[in-house]
């Protein structure tokens, strides 16, 4: 199937062919029909990508002070290489679709094969989208009137945080494509619209439309305003441009009559002055995108509604009341168009709306016929002596980190690389591309089962790992998988029992933990500098993590299992490995936090041969302090290393302190061992009763 998708680096947009996605449980399958580019956004995502790399700093000064504090801690090459890894990934455009849905993901209720639906789905042929993302189209709106359902619902949502009643002066300020459209949905509940915009065809358009409008540039818009209002000012503005400049919420407030409300809907500069709101006890609110459940992943992705009775509005509700307007007639969208482009013209489409032609609602059209459902796409040809060889690796997922990480620790240890597959067909392609994969997929069951490849590696949700574990040791594929195993004791169990009969012959397929840091550079030296001393080690490490989002899903103890299982247990390996003897004794201690698997926390460890250890996992540090800190106990010497990047000791006569000029985890060296005892035959780097023994004293740990 074709999608567009914008490229953050150099800001080229194209159409690719990526495999055809499937839905997933709560997921509709959609086949587009046309789908509408939204102006403000998307001009945005463009201009960002055209821009270079000082222009792109500008856009996020944010970003910057986090690039800053990376080259402090981690140095500069790691940070180029990762600022660079994050800008090459592809952006899917587009969240405006409608379409006719071909299949239903498990569990979706009150959607039917055939029927026409709104999606915030991207600009492809097919699309998978939650069902709390689409809505029913009703019978008598077209699809291209059903494009701007998502558009006029950002309208709406603000339009609901104003509150206006009927008889109401409102302003819309920015007569753009969500202006034109929140301005039509105001005068259906009996406002009076008086609207602003420098551009002369977006007035002339908004007077059609029963607007009192004002074009910038001329007369003073409060004197204007006050002047309709025989001096008392407006009950409400809407802000709907998109600007830097804090102009709009000035010209806002100074237009507002005493307790006035200002919502901001678009994107304004926010230097707001204190003694216009002060004067007038002026409410300013901004507004979230669609509606309530936005950006919530348990609305969105879960498929948990809203109780009605509690929240009357969500996006998905809004949706619908934008496509009931549209039904009655009270929204219309005709004049709103501007330009109709085939989705093998994206390109022109996205080089008009970042030219100086005048240009407003665009519209995507799809192909009629059955869009094809092909879930791989051959990037390169593998052959024969490729496919014989030992070993060949798939790898099952293209997030941030197979991406950034793992799938180049891969090639640059010399993997023959086969398939990529992943949920969505973007990320596999570009990732396989790059990196010279021979196919990309969305069919993972696929993946698993076929031939082509002897190895696995898994780099998904930490919630699919134990069960794409047992399958692939069930295929006698080897495994490697991205910490951690698995995430319950029951799953633990279904691990063993699983590696137990792959083995039941003797010999059987590899199965290993990506713990890297075992294979880091420093690491080893360190390792040998302790061969060297007797009695037992005390050590201390200290990974200064940083917080993340409550709602990240590895936070979530269903999908993600926490910080400890899913970070924190490359630290407890570590130690496993450097006291060289098994775990005795763990104990959790955890900060004080209302979130479900608190973060910030200390783990003490005792080893079978009287070694000590405490790893501290520390959430509510400053990222600007570096990451990861090791200082080791031993026969009177003391050895620290910091953050992968320099070896200190104290008490070894004649030891130099190693520097490395990029740090280095060890993940390449991690990758090559795999490969390594894959074509070898031999035992695994790591011995599978470590990674169980690792596994189960976390999970005992995590347990009430």
């Amino acid at each position: 199937m074709k999608q567009i998708l914008q490229s953050l680096s150099q800001g080229d947009t194209r159409v690719e062919e990526l495999p055809a996605p499937a839905p997933r449980a709560g997921e509709l399958l959609i086949r587009s029909h046309c789908s509408l580019v939204s102006a403000g956004t998307e001009r945005m995502l463009v201009d960002f990508g055209k821009a270079d790399w000082l222009g792109k700093a500008r856009q996020q000064p944010d970003k910057l002070k986090q690039v800053l504090d990376k080259v402090r801690s981690d140095g500069l090459l790691t940070t180029v290489e990762a600022v660079r890894s994050k800008l090459d990934q592809p952006l899917p455009l587009g969240y405006c679709n409608v379409g006719a849905v071909v299949a239903l993901g498990a569990g979706v209720q009150g959607f039917a094969v055939g029927q026409r639906v709104a999606s915030n789905g991207p600009h492809a042929e097919l699309v998978a989208v939650p069902q709390n993302l689409c809505a029913p189209i009703p019978d008598g709106v077209g699809d291209e009137a059903a494009a701007f359902t998502v558009l006029a619902a950002i309208g709406l949502q603000g339009i609901r945080l104003a509150q206006p009643t009927l008889g109401e002066t409102v302003v819309v300020s920015g007569l753009g494509l969500i202006g034109l459209l929140t301005a039509q949905l105001l005068r259906a509940q009996g406002c009076r619209v008086l609207g602003l915009d420098p551009s002369p065809s977006a007035c002339e358009l908004a007077r059609t439309l029963g607007v009192e409008v004002l074009q910038l540039g001329g007369a003073d818009p409060v004197a204007w305003c006050l002047e309709r209002t025989a001096g008392v000012g407006v009950d409400a503005v809407l802000i709907t441009a998109a600007t830097s400049s804090s102009e709009p919420v000035h010209v806002a407030a100074q237009s507002c009559r005493q307790r006035g409300r200002i919502v901001l809907v678009g994107v304004t500069g926010l230097e707001l002055r204190r003694d216009l709101f002060y004067k007038k006890e002026l409410s300013f609110q901004v507004s979230c995108s669609y509606g309530p459940g936005r950006y919530d992943p348990a609305y969105e992705q879960g498929g948990h509604d809203y109780p009605i009775g509690f929240v009357r509005w969500t996006e998905q509700r809004n949706f619908g009341a934008v496509l009931q307007a549209m039904a009655q007639g009270a929204l219309v969208t005709a004049p709103l168009i501007s330009h109709r482009y085939g989705i093998e013209q994206a390109p022109e489409a996205y080089a008009l709306l970042s030219s100086d032609t005048p240009s407003l609602g665009i519209l995507l059209s799809y192909p009629q016929t059955a869009a094809p459902q092909q879930r791989n796409v051959e990037l390169r040809s593998m052959d024969a002596a490729v496919r014989g060889a030992q070993p060949v690796v798939s790898v099952i997922g293209a997030g941030n980190h197979a991406a950034r990480t793992l799938v180049p620790a891969l090639a640059r240890a010399g993997a023959r690389l086969h398939t990529i597959a992943a949920s969505s067909g973007a990320a596999p392609v570009h990732v396989g591309r790059r990196y010279g994969f021979a196919e990309a997929s969305t069919d993972v069951a696929a993946v698993v089962r076929t031939d082509s490849a002897n190895a696995l590696v898994i780099a998904t949700r930490h919630d699919s790992h134990a069960r794409l574990i047992c399958d692939a040791l069930a295929a006698g594929k080897h495994c490697f998988v991205e910490k951690p195993l698995c995430l319950s004791l029951a799953e633990l169990a279904q691990i063993e029992a699983a590696y137990a009969a792959a083995h039941a012959q003797g010999s059987g397929p590899l199965l290993m933990v990506g713990f890297n840091r075992r294979f880091a550079p420093l690491v080893l030296a360190l390792r040998q500098q302790l061969r060297a001393l007797s009695g037992p080690r005390a050590f201390v490490y200290t990974c200064n993590a940083g917080a993340i989002p409550a709602d990240h899903w590895t936070q979530d103890p269903r999908l993600g299992g926490g910080r400890l299982l899913g970070e924190a247990c490359h630290f407890v390996d570590l130690l496993r490995d450097l006291a060289a003897a098994p775990i005795e004794q763990l104990q959790l201690l955890r900060a004080a936090s209302p979130l479900p698997s608190p973060d910030t926390l200390s783990l003490q460890l005792r080893f079978a041969d009287g070694s000590i250890g405490t790893v501290h996992y520390l959430a509510n540090g400053s990222k600007a302090f570096p990451k990861e800190r090791l200082e080791v106990f031993a026969g009177g010497r003391v050895l620290r290393l910091d953050n992968y990047r320099k070896l200190q000791a104290w008490g070894i006569p004649g030891f130099r302190t190693r520097r490395l000029l990029a740090q280095d985890k060890g993940q390449v060296a991690c990758a090559a061992a795999f490969l390594k005892a894959i074509e070898s035959g031999g035992t695994p780097p790591i011995p599978v009763d470590q990674l169980l023994e690792v596994q189960r004293w976390l999970l005992e740990a995590e347990a009430p």
